[in-house]
Parts: structure tokens; C-alpha cells; sequence
């Protein structure tokens, strides 16, 4: 019974030492992106680093079967042992930096771990000072202490104890009870690779004052309990600097966790359970291996892909509808490109239907009409167009939607509901001087055409939805940045939204938006320009109306891109304010401005662009000319 027992938690210990490298690797990944900006993950990313580099040598231990192999191991562990209080004191200190508590007699202390742990490491390597020659106990191999291993443990808790003091005291300074709690996890959690790596073992006689089950037993909960408190700690620190919401970057922390180092335990306990089902079943151990593997990857894939809705539901209980309606959100959303296949396939039925080659679906598209789809050669559609005006004259006569004749064509208005609101119309060939359907055909034409309607009137709706968002990118980014930084005692919250809106890199399609809407319009009276203090300081000016305050600092922009001299229509260096002065102030049509200016559309879109950026600029220099002003 009790060989059993050690054979089944002898097995479990392997397993979870080889998992916590695998979370590890995997948590590194995971910060490694934003670590080589972000000081505190750069300095849990080392904890992490020396902490995998002990569990490394630990999964290779637990296969040695020699007393001389398992020295190599057991000093191969110290390369990790050795960095661990370096590593304490280089995060703590970068937590505390974070709130803006900076010492140079830390920066120093740091500096200096590191290099005492390259002693005690060299002095491992090379020398029996710190640990001498290995004894053998059961599930206790371990390295005999030195006459400076005392030394050592003093050092590594003494350091230890100087990390928690700096989370502890960057937890006070810290204002807001978000800060607070996050950072009381991450001292909660602290201590667990402090007491996971070090290695008490190497005390002379600890081995024997416990039976070799409890060593077992405290080796399982102690493993899992370091697995956990790292996945803690990664998921506290992966906040440091992060500019979305708590529910992203939960939902995203772990989801990677499922289907990263969970899958990859889960396949590893699979194939280490492949000698015993090959003993029982006499197969070929390859075949075995392949096929767990295969088997293990996609049912875990599966179990995960099936079970994500349930968990977002269940880690936001509070939010669960609105979580329900986000993960719905995206099955029910037309692309620009599903909307063309969908009226795509309606005109090729009603083209089927009636017996045509070719046919045609035009959208409204604020006051221009969009060619949506065709079916048939694109010529004589396009020829057809050309003569009519835009959009081609849909009145027939009657207020129910039918198809009436036009030129070469039949056209069938698409109206929202039955009512006048024209979304679109269809077009197909003419098979006759005047519409001939039977009845069967204009029930079957009325169904497609309802079809064509509800999809367009769905993409509209979407589209003002996009633009909404278009409209608030620029301002949540902004509150997020501000979010992001820490509120600590001694430092009061005096950033501006409009700050962090100006280093947005949003300020131009915000800025674009505002152009669009010049002349009124929710990208104008919306427009996260309005919380500018050049704005703001100019309400007095305006009435208090900030919408007119927003659209004089746009004009005055627009001018100081005007060059020197007598204005000229065709001159390189008038180009930009011109495509302003036409589009913006006048607001004329691009193809206008496009045959004032002797210039193709798509050179005007391209100088366009490149106008709205140079008037960005100018907006974003008049901000930071009225933040340096010093005040009167």
C-alpha cells in the first residue's frame, strides 16, 4: 500500500515540477512584450527566469537514478538559488519606483545582490564552502550544507524581508483601493518563491525527522501552492502600465492560461501515463505517443473553446448580460465584405428568377450612392450610371415598392420598413419596354427585395454604431492612460485627460472627424478635441458653445498652414491649405475640388491625408504653447 502511494505522489511531484516550468515559460511569454518598457515586469520576469531555472533542475533530479548525476543537477539548481534574493530586491524595487519612490541606495542595493549572488554561485561551482558532497535519502537527494551556507540563508531571507518591506510600503503610498488590493496580493503572494527554491533540505538531519510521505505530501501542496501564488503575482503585475480595463485583461490573462501551459501539462501528464497504458495494452510506444498527443491537444482545445462563454459568464457574474451580448456581438456583425456577398446572392437569385444577365445593388452612402454589388459584365452598368443622376430617378408613379423601367434597366427601390427612406435600390436588366412579372415572380422579387433591405438597414445601423466608437476611441484611450498611472501619496492627480489625448495616437482621426463634421454633426459636437484647454480657455470667446470654440481653433489651424503671398490654385506650396480651404470651409464635393485643383480623386485623397495630419500638428503644438504659458 505504501509503495503504492509512493510511487503515485512520486509520479505527481514530477508532474507538477515539470508544470510549474511550463507556467513558468509560459507567464514569461506572456510579459515578455511589454517588459522591455515596463520596469516591473522587467523585474518579475527575472523572478520568474531564476525560479524556472531551480524547477528546470528539479524535473531532471527526479529522473537521475546515480548519486554523481544528481550532483550535476543539484548544482545546476544553485544558478537559480543563488539569483533569487537579487531578483526579490530588483521587482520590489520597481514596484516601489512605480510610485514614484525613488532611492538611489536601492538602485545600489540591487546592483550589488546581483553581484553577490555571482559569488555564492562561483563559490557553489567551484568550491564545498557554501555545499559540499551530496547524500542520498529518499525523495531527498540533496547537496550536504558548507560553512557559509548559514551565511547564505541569512543573506536570502534578509533580502527577502527587504522586498516585502518595499511592497509594503508602496502599498501605502499608493491612494486608490484598486492599488491597495492589488498590491496587498502581490505581498500575499511574495513570499512563495522565497520558500519554494530555497533549499531547506541542505540542513544536516532535517531529511530524517520526517517519514519520506510527509516529505512527499509537503512537496505536492508546496508545488501547487507556489504554482498558484506565481499565477498571482503575473496576473497583478501584468496590470503595471496596462492601458485596458480589468475585464480585458482578465479575460485575456486567462484564456492564454487555458490554452497555453494548461493544454501543454495536460498533454505532458497524458505522456507520462503512456508506459503504464503501453503495459497494459502491449502497443507500440511511438504509436502510443502520437496518438496521445493528437488525442490530448484537440479535446483540450475543444473542452476550452466549449466551456469560454460559461467562464467570461462566470468570472463576471455581475456583468453577465452584457458579457452574453459582447460574445453574441460578433455573429451578428456585417463587414463590408459580408454585406457585398449577401447582396451579392440576392441579385443573382432575382437575376435567376427573371431570367437576366446582369443587375446591380447601389446604398446610400451619406448624400452619395455606393455601388454595394453587381452580377454581369461591369461595363454596361457603369454606362448606365454615367447617365443618370445621382441618385437615378426612383419615382414610379405609386407609393408600393415595385420594379418600374429606366433606360435599359429595371429598378426596384429599397425603402426602411415600407416607409419613404430610400437604403438602396436594384437594378436588372430589362427583359422588356415595361416591368411583365407574374405573380409568382413579384412575391419571389418582394421577398429578395425585403431581404436586401433588412441587410442594408442592419449595415447602416451598424456603421453609425462604429462611428460612435470612432467617436469615443480617442477619449476612453485617454482615460485608460490616466487609469494607468498610479495615485500615491505625495503626488497629486494633475494629469489631464487633454494631455494624454494630445499623445494619443488617435489625435489624428479625432482630428479628422472634427474636419469631416465641420459644419455640425456628432464627430464635431462629440469630438474628444472639446476637452482641449486651448478649447477650454477660449469658451468665453464663443458664447460658452464649444462646439464653436472647437471649430474656431480649427479654422485658425487651417490658417497658419496658408503660405506667404497671393493665393494660386495650382502652385505645390498652396496645395494642402487649398484641399483644406475647398473641403473644410467651403465644403465643396471632392470631385469639385478635383477639377478646380487639375488633380486626380485619388491624388486628393492622398493630399488630403497628408493635409489633416499637418493641421493635427499644428492643433497639437497650440495645446502644448497654451500648457507651457506661464500664467498671468
Amino acid at each position: 500500500m505504501f509503495d503504492l502511494l509512493f510511487q503515485i505522489f512520486s509520479l505527481l511531484n514530477f508532474l507538477l515540477a515539470a508544470a510549474l516550468v511550463i507556467i513558468t515559460f509560459a507567464l514569461l511569454l506572456w510579459l515578455f512584450p511589454a517588459s522591455w518598457r515596463n520596469p516591473v515586469q522587467r523585474g518579475f520576469s527575472a523572478l520568474l527566469t531564476f525560479v524556472a531555472i531551480v524547477y528546470v533542475g528539479q524535473v531532471f533530479l527526479l529522473r537521475t537514478q546515480t548519486l554523481e548525476s544528481a550532483e550535476v543537477w543539484l548544482r545546476f539548481k544553485w544558478i537559480g538559488i543563488a539569483f533569487v534574493p537579487a531578483a526579490y530586491l530588483h521587482f520590489s524595487n520597481a514596484v516601489l519606483r512605480s510610485t514614484f519612490y525613488d532611492s538611489r541606495v536601492r538602485r545600489l542595493a540591487t546592483g550589488a545582490a546581483y553581484v553577490v549572488g555571482i559569488i555564492f554561485l562561483a563559490l557553489v561551482i567551484f568550491t564545498n564552502l557554501v555545499v559540499s558532497t551530496p547524500f542520498n535519502y529518499p525523495f531527498a537527494t540533496q547537496l550536504r550544507a558548507g560553512p557559509l551556507f548559514y551565511l547564505f540563508a541569512i543573506y536570502f531571507f534578509a533580502t527577502t524581508a527587504w522586498g516585502i518591506y518595499n511592497i509594503e510600503l508602496a502599498r501605502r503610498r499608493t491612494l486608490t483601493p484598486t492599488s491597495r488590493r492589488r498590491l496587498r496580493r502581490l505581498g500575499f503572494a511574495f513570499l512563495a518563491p522565497a520558500f519554494g527554491v530555497f533549499p531547506y533540505l541542505v540542513f544536516s538531519g532535517f531529511p530524517a525527522l520526517m517519514p519520506p510521505i510527509v516529505l512527499l505530501l509537503l512537496t505536492f501542496f508546496g508545488t501547487i501552492g507556489l504554482i498558484i501564488m506565481l499565477v498571482v503575482m503575473a496576473y497583478t503585475v501584468t496590470y503595471q502600465g496596462a492601458l485596458q480595463s480589468d475585464r480585458i485583461i482578465k479575460q485575456k490573462f486567462i484564456h492564454f492560461i487555458l490554452r497555453g501551459p494548461i493544454v501543454a501539462v495536460g498533454v505532458v501528464t497524458a505522456l507520462a501515463i503512456v508506459p503504464t497504458i503501453e503495459d497494459w495494452l502491449q502497443l507500440n510506444r511511438e504509436t502510443l505517443l502520437a496518438a496521445t498527443v493528437i488525442v490530448g491537444i484537440i479535446v483540450f482545445e475543444m473542452l476550452i473553446s466549449r466551456s469560454k462563454p460559461y467562464l467570461d459568464r462566470l468570472l463576471f457574474w455581475q456583468n453577465r448580460r452584457e458579457v452574453k451580448q459582447i460574445q453574441e456581438l460578433d455573429a451578428r456583425l456585417l463587414t463590408t465584405s459580408d454585406l457585398r456577398q449577401i447582396l451579392e446572392n440576392i441579385l443573382a437569385a432575382m437575376c435567376d428568377l427573371l431570367r437576366v444577365e446582369n443587375g446591380f445593388v447601389l446604398a446610400a452612402d451619406a448624400d452619395e450612392w455606393k455601388l454595394e454589388a453587381l452580377v454581369g459584365g461591369r461595363e454596361p452598368i457603369q454606362k448606365f450610371l454615367a447617365g443618370q443622376n445621382t441618385p437615378p430617378s426612383l419615382t414610379n408613379g405609386e407609393n408600393a415598392p415595385h420594379f418600374f423601367a429606366n433606360g435599359d434597366y429595371w429598378l426596384y427601390p429599397l425603402k426602411v420598413n415600407g416607409g419613404d427612406a430610400l437604403v438602396g435600390v436594384i437594378g436588372v436588366a430589362a427583359r422588356s419596354a415595361e416591368p411583365d412579372l407574374t405573380e409568382h415572380e413579384r412575391e419571389l422579387v418582394d421577398a429578395l427585395a425585403l431581404q436586401a433591405e433588412l441587410a442594408l438597414e442592419d449595415r447602416a445601423l451598424q456603421k453609425n454604431v462604429f462611428d460612435a466608437l470612432e467617436q469615443i476611441g480617442s477619449q476612453v484611450e485617454a482615460l485608460q492612460r490616466v487609469q494607468a498611472k498610479p495615485r500615491v501619496v505625495g503626488e497629486t492627480a494633475k494629469e489631464r485627460v487633454e494631455e494624454e489625448l494630445v499623445a494619443s495616437p488617435d489625435f489624428n482621426r479625432a482630428v479628422q472627424d472634427a474636419l469631416a463634421h465641420y459644419w455640425g454633426g456628432p464627430k464635431l459636437t462629440h469630438s474628444p478635441l472639446l476637452q482641449l484647454n486651448i478649447v477650454q480657455q477660449s469658451l468665453d470667446e464663443y458664447d460658452q458653445n464649444p462646439t464653436r470654440a472647437l471649430r474656431a481653433i480649427l479654422v485658425q489651424a487651417i490658417e497658419e498652414l496658408r503660405p506667404d503671398g497671393t493665393r494660386s490654385l495650382t502652385a505645390p506650396e498652396w496645395v494642402l491649405y487649398n484641399i483644406l480651404e475647398l473641403k473644410v470651409i467651403q465644403g465643396m464635393k471632392i470631385r469639385e475640388i478635383a477639377q478646380k485643383l487639375a488633380m486626380s480623386e485619388s491624388d486628393l485623397y492622398r493630399k488630403q491625408r497628408v493635409a489633416i495630419q499637418e493641421v493635427a500638428k499644428v492643433v497639437q503644438q497650440m495645446e502644448q504653447r497654451d500648457t507651457k504659458a506661464p500664467p498671468v
